[in-house]
């Protein structure tokens, strides 16, 4: 591979890192699996290792975690939480453990503590003389959500020590598989959404903004590790852990002190498969140096420390049958393909499904019902179809060429792998997932209304489409079965106190093809309000960052259509007002401007982001003849370099503050 070849190789890899990253840490809502994802990051990371000169300072593999909910307040850590380097084969566990022995070549045997790697939400938990201060999501490992209402209502988080001490505490909060289960099947019965696997349920539970659903969620806690300014409360990892039990924390049973390496495999062994008879998920194992003085010799990277390590137990794999192949239509028309299958036990769970992603991909499997194929699964997300038996021959399964649910023949864009029902208007499916992804925590947040809720309301013909949501009555609700006056009212106080979203949320939850989030909240800070976006044309829309010929395309597109037309009409009628940008300006000092940010900085890149947008200025990703300001902190990288090249001027922290000095108030 070429210079060139990686350099586009990389940039694609660290944009769908991110967005996985956004869909993990803030919606609790991963795409791939975690076993998906960490192939995704070795590959950068090694080829970042292979062409040092395209290693930035942006860059996913130099980060930790990603960015906090708006929901919560901001807590910075005292002590900064790191992520952990892992690997999934013996090979890398042992050239990391050779690595450490360098270090101390008299040692034959370094101590190490092996402990379950919780498939959780990690947390830090502050104590001054023994009480609970404050509890905080890791966020990016220097700033965090402030959960300590949540945290208080978490099974194994002592409010109060054994002992008057200030210590800070990390852990893991984590669901059990039997609540897990119970939850989705509640949230089914209610019409809301079932979470992925055990860790989303637990993030999902532990960040809401009611404690009081969270204390009902049966979350528990797992202490790991202590940090202490007294030097005398322990001197080793296993000691920590000792402490934390005696000072009433649940720990973990399960972690073991050993020496060498060769024990540390044989518990990853015996680990791979005594997993599933416990009563909570977890991915792998952490391997730690006992000794805290080693730990402080060898330090950290930029986003892990050197003497720890997680070993990621590999996916399962298992054969099974082929028994049907269902097509789902989603809210812009896109077919699925999903696998129908034999029931079969996978990675300690039962599946039933598996995901096929597009016909190409079963042309290229050459499956059809009646196959045999091997499907694998990480965590427990929903799994794939790797391949079928080689000697079995049921042909390939045929390319539809009708939409499943209303006839309508099928199209596929230039350039676009997905078959598409061209019945925007008329589909049935499209229609009731358009209503699902508007009340949708991503969209329009409407609690309660979820499946169940609007497959009911179509039967009865109590709504057509999103915007009747608004229209519906208590005693309409109570017209569906097994609704109660209670949920009834609850239901409509949902709905009527989501008619002033924000201008992003109501432009994502449209479901316009191609504008997710990121793209809604880019036109959201661009225009002053919605006249202003329907009046847009294509070559206005694609003068703007971020907005590409397709997405402009479809924003014309969409607020010319008659059908469209109608339902904002009904919205509007309705009082559903999008309440524009999401940042308000106070300022248009920044007017015309566009800054980029680079390198380290003293607080998260979204608060220099929000002050920029307060003050009438645009954020970019890259460096062009456009940038009017590089705002730059530690280790800037090669936005730094260019912006040189282009006599683009150059801010750190202190500049931008002068600049802003108008209205340092922000």
């Amino acid at each position: 591979m070429d210079i060139i070849e990686a350099k586009n190789r990389i940039s694609a890899l660290r944009d769908i890192i991110k967005e996985n990253n956004e869909a993990y840490y803030v919606f609790d809502s991963p795409k791939i699996s975690d076993f998906e994802y960490d192939e995704l990051f070795r590959e950068l990371k090694k080829l970042e290792e292979e062409f040092p000169e395209l290693k930035t300072s942006d860059s996913p593999t130099m980060k930790v975690g990603d960015k906090i909910s708006s929901g919560f307040k901001e807590h910075k850590h005292k002590f900064r939480l790191y992520s952990l380097d892992n690997s999934n084969n013996y090979d890398d566990l042992i050239k990391w453990y050779e690595r450490i022995q360098k270090e101390y070549p008299e040692e034959k045997n370094i101590e190490l503590v092996v402990e379950l790697k919780i498939d959780g939400l990690s947390c830090a938990l502050s104590y001054k003389k023994g009480e609970l201060i404050t509890g905080a999501t890791r966020g990016n490992g220097i700033i965090g959500e402030n959960i300590t209402e949540n945290i208080k209502t978490v099974k194994g988080i002592p409010s109060k020590l054994l002992s008057d001490i200030n210590l800070e505490v990390r852990g893991e909060v984590y669901m059990p598989i039997s609540s897990f289960e119970r939850l989705n099947a509640e949230n089914y019965e209610k019409g809301l959404k079932e979470f992925a696997n055990p860790r989303n349920a637990a993030a999902g539970s532990l960040r809401q903004l009611n404690p009081k659903i969270t204390a009902v969620r049966d979350l528990h806690f797992f202490a790991y590790t202590a940090i202490s300014d007294d030097t005398n409360l322990f001197k080793t990892h296993y000691e920590a852990l000792q402490l934390l039990s005696s000072l009433g924390f649940n720990t973990n049973p399960n972690y073991k002190l050993v020496k060498g390496i060769d024990a540390v495999i044989d518990l990853c062994k015996y680990w791979s498969t005594e997993r599933f008879n416990l009563g909570y998920a977890t991915d792998g194992l952490v391997i730690k140096v006992n000794d805290l003085n080693k730990q402080n010799e060898l330090g950290f990277t930029s986003r892990a420390p050197k003497w720890a390590s997680a070993f990621k137990f590999p996916p399962e794999e298992v054969w099974t049958k082929l028994e049907d192949i269902e097509l789902s239509v989603g809210k812009t028309g896109a077919v699925t393909p999903v696998a129908i299958l034999s029931p079969v036990k996978l990675a300690g769970s039962i599946v039933k499904r598996a995901s096929l992603h597009n016909f190409d991909e079963i042309n290229r499997l050459k499956i059809n019902k009646g196959n045999t194929v091997l499907i694998k699964k990480a965590a427990e997300i929903i799994p794939k179809v790797i391949r079928k038996k080689e000697d079995e021959d049921y042909g390939v399964f045929n390319t539809p060429e009708e939409c499943p649910f209303c006839h309508t023949r099928l199209i596929k864009p230039q350039g676009e792998v997905l078959l598409y029902c061209p019945n925007f208007q008329n589909c049935p499916a499209q229609i009731k997932g358009r209503i699902e992804y508007w009340a949708s925590k991503e969209a329009m947040d409407i609690d309660g209304v979820g499946s169940s809720i609007v497959e009911k309301l179509l039967s009865k013909g109590l709504i057509k489409d999103f915007a009747d949501l608004y229209s519906l009555t208590t005693d309409d609700f109570m017209k569906l079965d097994l609704v109660k006056e209670k949920s009834a009212e609850n239901l409509f106080n949902a709905i009527q106190s989501s008619k002033k979203p924000s201008m992003t949320k109501f432009l994502t939850a449209l479901s316009i093809k191609h504008i997710g989030k990121e793209t809604a909240d880019i036109i959201a800070n661009e225009f002053p309000d919605l006249e202003s976006i329907k009046k847009a044309s294509i070559d206005s829309l694609t003068k703007i960052d971020g907005i590409g010929d397709k997405a402009a395309k479809s924003i014309v597109d969409f607020f010319n259509d008659e059908n469209n037309k109608i339902i904002l009409s009904k919205l509007e009628n309705f009082g559903v007002s999008p309440q524009g940008s999401a940042f308000e300006k106070i300022s248009d000092i920044f007017n015309g401007k566009t800054f980029v940010i680079t390198g380290t900085l003293s607080a998260p890149r979204s608060v220099f982001e929000e002050r920029i947008k307060k003050l009438g200025g645009k954020v970019s990703s890259s460096v062009s003849k456009k940038t009017s300001y590089l705002i730059a902190g530690e280790n800037p990288g090669s936005k730094f370099d260019k912006a040189s090249a282009l006599d683009v001027i150059i801010l750190n922290e202190r500049d931008f503050d002068i600049l802003c000095q108008d209205n340092n108030n922000i």
